[in-house]
């Protein structure tokens, strides 16, 4: 059934000024306080503001406030709009909103946390209902006719009785000129043709046909190229530099210090690279407390000795670890990990006297502004951002120190600079995903019962102490976002207690896709595979049990079982592992398909995957998203870790952190559940329930439990 709802038209002109959250659509009132558009006579062009134009040649383009790196937003989000609008998809263009407070307000333009759908979804179908409807009351006006005799089609309001049409184009002056609606008409579901259906991505076209622009495709007059000398030691500092050889490089212009080490600058990228070679650099290693992996293991181990702060305590769990007839208890650990974009860190920055103009890959362009606002002193209207598209972003760029030292050398040199990281320093200079431990006790019975949860997770804050530089300020210095995927555990245990102890060190670390419910996951879906085991229970009719409250993680499960034939024989010495997990409000269940050589090499050869997020918008987009999760994902589980030698990374390159190879990528099968649920998350939870899919098939195969990330055959074939 469509649904009526009431637009507070306040509401609306305060959605217009102030959202950051992703795409809206409003009306062009450039004063709070007025709802009729200020149009002159001479307009021919329906702009209602930057989120939505329609053209007189009835082209509509629709701007996007989420930065495109690869997750389709380009494509899922005018969707919305372009469904309520009944546009003609072909006519729809696409362009990048501006970085500009005055219309997107005091919020950031932040993309991250699989949010661009999720938060977008109510508002932006309002907005094309209002677009829709503001050119519906326009041709009634037209033709003198009741609105109850016309509807829109296609990009067109169609007389009913006559069969008469007029194009959105041609109804767009007047329509500009018409207040907003107090209530509009939603469409239902069932007549979706836009919503659900797999439309060719926006952005494809331009990225085959090399128009696609990336920072690094920036070129300006008289621009110079830079590559910067960091200190490799984490708390290190510059003790000597001798940089005599490095300025007799050929195309080396100028050596400048710069706060995060020592800028190269040259005539092209290469001469920057090559005087960099060049430089002679003495480190002081600085009081690094905890200089490499070891003795962070060691760390995380003390930590987890001590009482976490409290993050979900329901019951009585020491009483029912006591009650138990028996207690099963595991320690699990997973790496630090790098965010291994394709595209490096870069950037192109113009800073002049008056104005600032910066090209770069970020996913938040309004902290990018504030920045550059900060390190320059110039007004807003004097820093200008432009957002091309990003190579890849993970959360790595929801961090813009490479942009703080680009405008750094832009303004000392007085020129425009276009600065480039090279993988090493991708690698070596990261915002890294947390380490950390995790110890898990439960509670069984020997009717099968299980009592009790216990899960304490030890691992470095990023808020607190590492990306905003403060302490945790509350009292029981409980981190909620450490927790995540933790203290939500679903499965029906009626003594549960979850805890967090910060374990913080010097190395930075930042959001890393799915952040720590890829961590958490990881100790939940192994460990309740291994209560299963002691219990001899099948591992999916055992979470099946726990999971009678949970409707949608069940029917994800049921799913996933189904179509990978859980439970049957597999030939040549195949084996299945399985796990379920809901973040961002996706529930994901997977089941890897795994076989191990006598080299103790694990091959996956298939995954199978169920997905419930909502209403699918674009269900090819949903399917590239869980690909490109599990991929990824698999690259942690089998290959990928950074490890601390001496204070600094050892890591430098894909031959030493290596991603998916094309012979390892196995099968992945994808299957969308029909939901009439709001949309939620996809970048993301198609990751976290990998490596315990995988983890727990490696059990299957070998007998060997795998604790501890990446999984390497020392440690099972011991």
């Amino acid at each position: 059934m469509a649904e009526k709802v009431f637009i507070n038209r306040r509401d609306f002109i305060k959605t217009i000024s102030t959202a950051g959250a992703g795409l809206t659509l409003g009306f062009y009132l450039p004063f709070k306080d007025r709802l009729r558009a200020e149009v002159s006579r001479s307009t021919v062009d329906f702009v209602p503001n930057i989120w939505v134009s329609v053209n007189p040649n009835s082209q509509v383009t629709l701007t996007v406030s989420e930065s495109e790196m690869g997750q389709g937003v380009w494509t899922s989000l005018p969707m919305i709009i372009a469904e309520e609008m009944e546009l003609d998809w072909t006519k729809v263009k696409v362009v990048q909103a501006p970085v500009d407070e005055n219309y997107f307000g005091r919020f950031d333009m932040g993309t991250g946390g699989s949010s661009s759908i999720r938060t977008s979804w109510d508002k932006m179908r309002k907005a094309g209902a209002v677009a829709k409807d503001m050119l519906h009351e326009a041709a009634t006006i037209e033709w003198s006719v009741s609105k109850a005799d016309c509807f829109a089609e296609n990009g067109f309001i169609i007389h009913r009785l006559t069969g008469k049409k007029i194009s959105y184009g041609d109804l767009a002056h007047k329509a500009s000129m018409l207040d907003v609606p107090e209530s509009v008409q939603l469409k239902n579901p069932d007549t979706f043709r836009i919503i659900g259906t797999d439309i060719l991505r926006t952005d494809a076209p331009l990225k085959v046909n090399g128009t696609a622009q990336y920072a690094m495709d920036v070129n300006l007059p008289d621009m110079m190229y830079a590559s910067v000398e960091r200190c490799p030691y984490f708390g290190g500092k510059l003790k000597t530099v001798d940089d005599r050889d490095s300025k007799k490089v050929k195309g080396v212009l100028d050596i400048i210090e710069i706060e995060n080490g020592f800028a190269v600058v040259g005539t092209s990228t290469w001469a920057a690279l090559q005087g960099r070679k060049k430089l002679k650099i003495t480190w002081d290693k600085g009081s690094n407390k905890y200089p490499d992996s070891k003795s962070i293991s060691e760390f995380f181990k003390k930590r987890s000795r001590k009482r976490g702060a409290k993050g979900r305590n329901e019951g009585n769990v020491k009483k029912a670890l006591k009650d138990a007839d028996r207690v099963i208890e595991a320690a699990y650990e997973v790496p630090f990990q790098a965010h291994a974009t394709m595209e490096p860190m870069n950037c192109v920055v113009d800073y002049q006297s008056d104005q600032c103009q910066v090209w770069a890959p970020t996913q938040s362009p309004k902290d990018a502004k504030k920045r550059v606002r900060e390190m320059t002193g110039l007004s807003d209207e004097k820093v200008i951002i432009h957002v091309p598209f990003l190579g890849g972003g993970f959360g790595r760029r929801a961090f813009n120190d490479f942009i703080e030292e680009g405008v750094e050398v832009s303004m000392k040199l007085k020129k425009p600079v276009k600065l480039i990281w090279t993988r090493e320093d991708d690698m070596q200079h990261d915002y890294y995903r947390p380490a950390s431990r995790h110890v898990l006790k439960a509670g069984l019975m020997d009717n099968g019962e299980t009592i009790a949860w216990f899960h304490s997770v030890v691992a470095p804050s990023i808020f607190f102490g590492q990306m905003f530089k403060y302490p945790v300020p509350f009292k029981d210095k409980l981190d909620v976002v450490a927790l995540a995927g933790a203290k939500e555990v679903a499965y029906g245990i009626p003594n549960i207690r979850v805890e967090y102890t910060s374990a913080n060190t010097d190395i930075p670390v930042g959001w890393w896709r799915s952040v720590y419910d890829s961590q958490n996951a990881y100790a939940n879906e192994c460990f309740i595979d291994e209560l299963a085991n002691s219990l001899k229970i099948d591992p999916v009719d055992y979470r099946l049990r726990l999971l009678k409250q949970s409707p949608r993680h069940t029917a994800v499960l049921k799913q996933a079982a189904q179509e990978s034939d859980w439970g049957k024989p597999l030939k040549n010495n195949h084996h299945q592992g399985v796990s379920c997990h809901a973040s961002f409000g996706t529930y994901v269940a997977q089941i890897a398909e795994v076989s191990v050589n006598n080299e103790g090499s694990v091959q996956v050869h298939r995954v199978v995957c169920a997905v419930d997020c909502g209403q699918a918008v674009s269900p090819i987009t949903i399917k590239a998203q869980m690909e490109g999760s599990i991929v990824y994902g698999l690259s942690a589980t089998l290959n990928g870790e950074i490890t601390i030698e001496n204070g600094a990374v050892k890591q430098s390159n894909f031959h030493d952190f290596q991603v998916l190879r094309m012979d390892q990528m196995p099968t992945i099968d994808v299957h969308i559940i029909k939901s009439s649920e709001p949309p939620s998350g996809i970048g993301e939870p198609g990751l976290p329930p990998i490596a315990p899919a995988v983890a727990n098939a490696v059990f299957s195969a070998t007998g060997k439990r795998i604790r501890k990330l990446p999984i390497k055959a020392e440690d099972f074939l011991a």
